[in-house]
């Protein structure tokens, strides 16, 4: 057996290259999203709003009445919050309930839930506490469960899903110390030996790792004689001789999660256990991450429910110069912003969740945008629910409580979600993943003329195509059906405010967008991917478009099945207003801003220019490495690992 490999050294072509490899390349079935970074407003593909089918929705809601009598019964927040742990009473509680099995087939052991009401389930569990919300969705929606329903044999299935389903719990081991979002540096390595793998390297921010029976292990396999190496996703049993759990992580927010470092030395891993083929592992990834990143905005929704329950209550009781606060511009304007917001996070939700669970669109650019959107703005809400809440705002609940009044823990929802602009990829890695997706159709019929590796026949070749591409394509982006003052004239019912024109605003803000992202690959061809700072933009306005579109669809669907489809009306309305004011502010930003002087600042910052600046402080950071070392090697440390039966 060959010794553990040493860590890769990867140029950044190369990073790309693995990052791309990993990419599904084609769009099998239609995208919303996608079409609206074409400048196509597919207003068909998401409206009428799709529905769960009745059975669904009956099982969902009862599942969902257990639960929440749970939460309201077992679950003490601030025991967690105060201990910085789950009680393994609530965990095994949350078991018999079958909650680990949310997203099993009932064939399993599992409850068989939609995305929907999965979702909806997340979001409930994370308003009772956060850190229980992201046990469960790491569980399932990125641990063991979700890669062996897409990928895992037959027989993997009926191995591990009915343990899933109701006693074991799940992890996904990927970050390194050393590697976050460039995976091609991955150290951790699966030495073929035999009928097994033998795994050695070192697990950062391990999610459940701490407590989980099963883990999902991405590990690099060296390529040799009958293997094809590359990247590979293992199944590994938490018990393992060699596995140790050396650190419990401790963090601002989620103070109940169990996160660790995990080191894994001289593993045997079965054959067996390995989820698809070689080098198949950041596909897996991915693609579980398609519909797994949903679980992330459902807490948003969940957070900025409860934001505005608080922020109605607290604004109504408190006074100030003769009045309520909530009756001030300044607190009222808030106000506003939480509630139109929260409608359109949960528009977002629901209308990414049912179309994963139809499975009729390609939703990755939907789910991808939801998680973005959803995690940047329920921070925001959040912290305008500080700002109402003022002194109290930033008093923890305890504290509160301790001196007589209701222990509301703003502070505590703020420094929870924080995590969700980093989680399942940071909203800069975001930013870039969509983008990729959202230029697709011009890569493919353009790349070759950007590509400096290229020869010039290649490119011969490519400018014609792209000349045949565009000669069709840029002629649909001067006019639309935007511009016609009747369109989408079903979104402005008697009595009702009229989101029509929203939509037709959507519409002309759609084409801009495809023409502003042509315009940008033609001034800066292949150093287009270097424009972080104009491709988040874009992004950005997209997920705005998204969020319009999907408050609107939503809002339909309450006028005409709800009683208050007049007031969703009014939030929609609101919503789109305020989001038209962000968008066209992003569209002067792609062309007018500080991009090129941020650049040069940043090397004046890091060749030390600017150092005097640091001058008169105190740096309270202490000593040690930026990285801790995971030289490969057993465990010099006692194992905290600790699972729940």
């Amino acid at each position: 057996m060959s010794a553990a490999q040493p860590k890769p050294s990867v140029s950044e072509r190369e990073a790309r290259q693995v990052a791309e490899a990993a990419r599904e390349q084609d769009w099998r079935k239609p995208s919303f999203a996608k079409e609206l970074f074409l400048g196509r407003f597919r207003l068909d593909l998401v409206h009428p709003h799709p529905m769960p089918a009745d059975e669904d929705a009956q099982r969902g809601e009862e599942f969902l009445a257990k639960l929440r009598d749970f939460c309201e019964t077992k679950i003490d927040g601030a025991r967690i919050e105060r201990e910085a742990k789950i009680p393994d009473e609530v965990i095994n509680g949350l078991k018999e309930l079958g909650a680990l099995g949310m997203k099993i087939d009932t064939k399993y052991g599992g409850l068989g839930l939609t995305q929907v009401y999965y979702n909806k389930a997340l979001a409930m569990v994370g308003s009772a506490n956060p850190a229980l919300g992201a046990l469960l969705s790491a569980h399932q929606s990125i641990g063991v469960p979700q890669p062996l329903k897409i990928f895992g044999t037959q027989e993997q299935k009926d191995t591990f899903l009915p343990r899933l389903a109701r006693t074991d719990i799940s992890a996904f081991l990927l970050t390194e110390p050393d590697v976050g979002s460039d995976p091609a540096r991955l150290a951790t390595t699966a030495i073929p030996d035999g009928e097994d793998y033998v795994l050695d390297g070192v697990k950062l921010w391990t999610t459940n790792g701490v407590v989980a029976d099963l883990l999902v292990v991405m590990a690099r396999v060296p390529k040799s004689e009958g293997h094809k190496g590359g990247i590979t996703a293992f199944v590994v049993e938490a018990a393992a001789e060699g596995v140790t759990v050396e650190h419990r992580n401790a963090f601002m927010g989620l103070r109940g999660l169990e996160n660790g470092v995990t080191r894994f030395h001289q593993v045997r891993v079965p054959a067996s256990s390995r989820i698809g083929p070689e080098g198949a592992g950041l596909k897996i990834a991915l693609t579980t991450l398609n519909t797994g990143r949903l679980s992330l905005p459902a807490m948003c929704v969940g957070a900025g429910k409860w934001c505005l329950k608080i922020a109605r209550e607290w604004a109504g009781e408190r006074e100030q110069w003769g009045k309520p606060v909530a009756h001030h511009e300044a607190v009222g304007t808030k106000i506003s912003f939480i509630a139109a917001t929260t409608f359109a996070l949960e528009a977002v939700l629901d209308l990414s969740s049912q179309m994963a669970d139809e499975d009729r669109n390609d939703i990755r650019i939907e789910a991808a945008l939801a998680k973005l959107y959803g995690s940047e703005m329920a921070w925001l809400i959040a912290d305008e629910l500080v700002q109402i809440r003022g002194g109290r705002g930033f008093e923890t609940a305890e504290s509160l409580a301790a001196r007589g009044e209701r222990a509301v823990p703003a502070e505590q929802v703020l420094r929870d979600l924080r995590i969700n602009r980093i989680f399942e990829g940071s909203t800069e890695i975001m930013h870039l993943l969509i983008a990729r997706e959202a230029v697709d159709a011009h890569l493919k019929v353009a790349g070759d003329l950007i590509d400096p590796e290229k020869s010039l026949s290649d490119k011969a070749k490519a400018g014609a195509k792209a000349g045949g591409f565009y000669a069709r394509w840029l002629p649909k982006l001067v006019a639309g059906p935007g511009q016609l003052p009747r369109t989408y004239g079903e979104f402005h019912p008697d009595g009702h405010a009229d989101l029509s024109a929203h939509l037709r605003f959507v519409e002309r803000a759609s084409r801009k967008l495809a023409r502003s992202t042509f315009y940008a690959m033609s001034r800066w061809q292949g150093r287009m991917e270097t424009k972080q700072g104009f491709l988040g933009r874009i992004v950005d306005i997209g997920a705005e478009l998204f969020a319009m579109s999907a408050a609107c669809v939503r809002a339909e669907l309450l006028r005409t099945t709800e009683d208050y489809g007049r007031e969703a009306y009014q939030l929609a309305d609101v919503f789109c207003r305020q989001s038209r004011i962000r968008v066209d502010e992003l569209f002067n930003r792609l062309w007018s801003n500080t991009d090129d002087l941020d650049r040069k600042v940043v090397k004046g910052v890091l060749s030390g220019t600017y150092g005097w600046l640091e001058e008169g402080i105190v740096d309270l950071s202490g000593d040690g490495p930026w990285i801790a070392d995971a030289t490969p090697g057993p465990s010099k440390l006692d194992n905290v690992h600790r699972p729940i039966r």
